[in-house]
């Protein structure tokens, strides 16, 4: 048994279990009348190019297609038919800016007989904006988005923001999240949220709402999907695998700390789980920043679980973005091997005083166990494996 190379295969399936290019085609629908209507195809998210281009490789060649996708900057790749434009993420810029209101301007023009296929994944909410004044609810053609979840539960209203979906959340909301969590808006932003709140402005389009009742929302790839995918490399090597689940979330240091105390009793005690086993999660967690390092919130989660397995044996690790960006960096994430510990105490790294400095990605880096894949044009959220030999 190869364990780093089953950890990197097992990253390797879940992001393959997500690739546009293996499963848009399965959930296209039927063109319209080309005499009567016409397609037009819109996006947004980190997925978006891919997907752009699975629909591109699907559609019928007799079958008029047209539309624009915008995805963050190095994320793009070749179309032939529909146009990619790159934009900033996580913050919004012109760039993106621009092709929302072109996407708003277009789908506004579609009529009954045609059909609107938008394509979302996450990171559309950055890629996405525009200002609230005077933005309706856009199209009256017939709907069919098609969803790359990176969102905790699958919520449609939540992927991207939901561009397609009933909105539950109010004003009100709004403004009760600034409260509790102690933010001060911009003034015009106050004082929009509170025009809402008064009833002075039309709220989002509510569930129940009859105008989705003609649009069709579709989850085609999810965490949970990725997750089992990946288990299914360790059980073709004989290997149990164990998902803990697609929602494991929580600051990145307290995540690892259970996480180790569960990988002990199994190593020491035997059980919840007889070894080998492979201990499988998702879930987005945080990093609250305290030093000058670097590093995302997967090399984190695995510097602080290095940490606090110490010099216990038989266990290696991998924590990864599906979206192949571990934070701002290169890489997607790293692996933490059986023999880390004595690798990193021959070239004098201390994983505390690392740690302190949130520089996960400093501490992999020196031991070369950084998992680089660049950009994966997909995004199912963080994949965690465990391996308890």
């Amino acid at each position: 048994m190869d364990p780093r190379r089953l950890l990197v295969e097992s990253f390797e399936a879940a992001v393959a279990a997500a690739d546009p290019l293996r499963v848009v085609a399965a959930h296209l629908p039927v063109p319209p009348d080309p005499v009567r209507g016409r397609t037009l195809v819109v996006g947004a998210g980190k997925a978006a190019a891919s997907m752009a281009r699975a629909v591109e490789l699907a559609w019928p060649a007799d079958a008029p297609l047209d539309g624009l996708v915008v995805t963050r900057y190095a994320h793009g790749m070749p179309t032939d038919r529909l146009r990619v434009i790159e934009a900033g993420h996580p913050v919004p810029d012109e760039a993106g800016e621009g092709a929302a209101a072109e996407i708003l301007e277009r789908a506004a023009a579609l009529g009954p007989d045609d059909l609107l296929l938008a394509l979302v994944s996450g990171g559309g909410s950055s890629l996405l904006s525009l200002p609230v004044e005077g933005v309706p609810m856009a199209t009256r053609a017939r709907v069919r988005a098609l969803l790359v979840s990176d969102v905790a539960g699958d919520d449609v209203s939540a992927i991207a923001s939901g561009p397609c979906a009933p909105d539950p959340s109010t004003h009100a909301d709004a403004i009760g999240v600034l409260a509790r969590w102690g933010v001060s808006p911009p003034a015009s932003v106050a004082a929009h949220l509170a025009r809402g709140a008064r009833g002075e402005i039309d709220d989002t389009p509510k569930p129940g709402d009859p105008l989705f009742g003609r649009v069709d929302n579709r989850i085609i790839a999810t965490a949970h999907g990725s997750l089992e995918a990946g288990a299914r490399v360790f059980e073709q090597a004989g290997i149990r695998a164990v998902i803990l689940g697609d929602t494991v979330t929580g600051e990145a240091r307290d995540v690892a700390q259970v996480m180790a105390a569960l990988v002990r009793e199994i190593r020491l005690h035997g059980g919840p789980f007889a070894a080998p086993v492979a201990l499988i999660s998702g879930g987005e967690c945080t990093v609250t920043l305290r030093g000058q390092g670097r590093g995302g919130r997967c090399s984190e989660f695995l510097l602080a679980l290095h940490h606090e397995l110490g010099d216990l044996p038989g266990v290696s690790a991998i924590a990864a973005d599906t979206d192949g960006i571990d934070g701002v960096e290169s890489n997607a994430g790293a692996l933490r091997l059986a023999d880390s510990a004595a690798r990193a105490a021959a070239l004098g790294l201390d994983a505390r005083r690392c740690l302190d400095d949130n520089d996960g990605w400093g501490f992999f880096s020196r031991l070369d166990d950084l998992v680089v894949t660049g950009p994966t044009r997909t995004n199912v959220n963080d994949f965690r494996a465990i391996l308890v030999a």
